[in-house]
């Protein structure tokens, strides 16, 4: 694993801000509105109940709210009404209470716009852009968006994938979407690139595209990282997803290092005291 060193400024726009991610990494606490999260105290399907780890999330530090109402792996279906239910009220609500930015964790085109609508300013799909609207209503709307490496698509289990080369695959596929946004008219500065880690690897590719971050991160884009409570790091570890915090927390470490300039997190907390001091780091080097 090597570090990765910028050879130019890295913007990310969110909203009407612009931030320098060229060493200083954004922090994305998440807020999962499901009754089947697979990190069960996570699951804060009781709106009382989200709002408040909202506010705690907020007072350690978050920079930006991931909002998702439908977890990405098997499981019952939600509709899309069901849906709109579970997000909407939320990012309207968050909105009203913090001024930061609200990202909207969701594959369909339909549910993004009505959060933009709301005051979201990105838009998280795991999917690739696999809904047809989903790019047009991010541009129309000014929205930032989160492409996404998946090998089949939301949902479906995915128990034998395989590469030839993971990383070159998810390179060459995050390249591809990347262009795809830009020719839907977002601009370069709103576009971040996810390796989706666990979404149709193994742990050992995960581990892998975690190694490989720099190699990502050097495609100019900013690079998020969803390693928190994954699988691969239970796998690894043979931990249940209850006590996946440390090795959480030093993926976020590594993957900052190595050019993750997004780390969606549970734990904001301890990944807001790690960004910072590898941001002190950074920046002197």
């Amino acid at each position: 694993m090597r570090p990765f060193r910028p050879e130019r400024t890295i913007e990310l726009a969110m909203g009407a801000r612009i931030y320098d991610v060229t060493t200083r990494a954004l922090v994305m606490g998440i807020l999962n509105r499901t009754r089947d999260s697979f990190y069960a105290p996570a699951a804060t399907f009781d709106l009382d109940a989200l709002l408040t780890r909202a506010d705690r999330l907020v007072a350690e530090g978050a920079d930006l709210l991931d909002v998702g109402g439908v977890k990405a792996g098997p499981g019952d279906e939600v509709s899309e009404s069901e849906e709109l239910d579970r997000v909407v009220p939320v990012v309207t609500e968050l909105r009203r209470r913090f001024d930061l930015a609200i990202s909207v964790d969701t594959w369909r085109a339909t549910v993004a716009a009505a959060c933009y609508r709301e005051g979201a300013s990105v838009g998280n799909d795991i999917s690739g852009f696999a809904d047809p609207q989903y790019l047009p209503a991010a541009a129309k709307a000014g929205a930032t968006v989160v492409a996404t490496h998946i090998r089949l698509r939301p949902r479906v289990a995915d128990p034998s994938p395989h590469y030839d080369d993971v990383t070159a695959t998810v390179r060459d596929f995050l390249v591809d979407r990347r262009r795809q946004a830009i020719e839907a008219g977002i601009d370069e500065r709103r576009i971040v690139l996810d390796a989706g880690l666990d979404l149709g690897k193994t742990a050992a590719h995960s581990l892998q595209l975690l190694r490989d971050s720099a190699s990502l991160a050097e495609l100019g884009s900013p690079l998020l990282l969803s390693a928190s409570n994954k699988t691969f790091l239970g796998v690894m570890f043979d931990l249940p997803v209850t006590d996946r915090k440390n090795p959480s927390v030093a993926a976020t470490a590594l993957g900052i290092a190595a050019g993750c300039r997004v780390v969606r997190v549970h734990d904001v907390g301890a990944s807001v005291r790690v960004r910072d001091v590898l941001a002190r780091i950074l920046e002197d080097r």
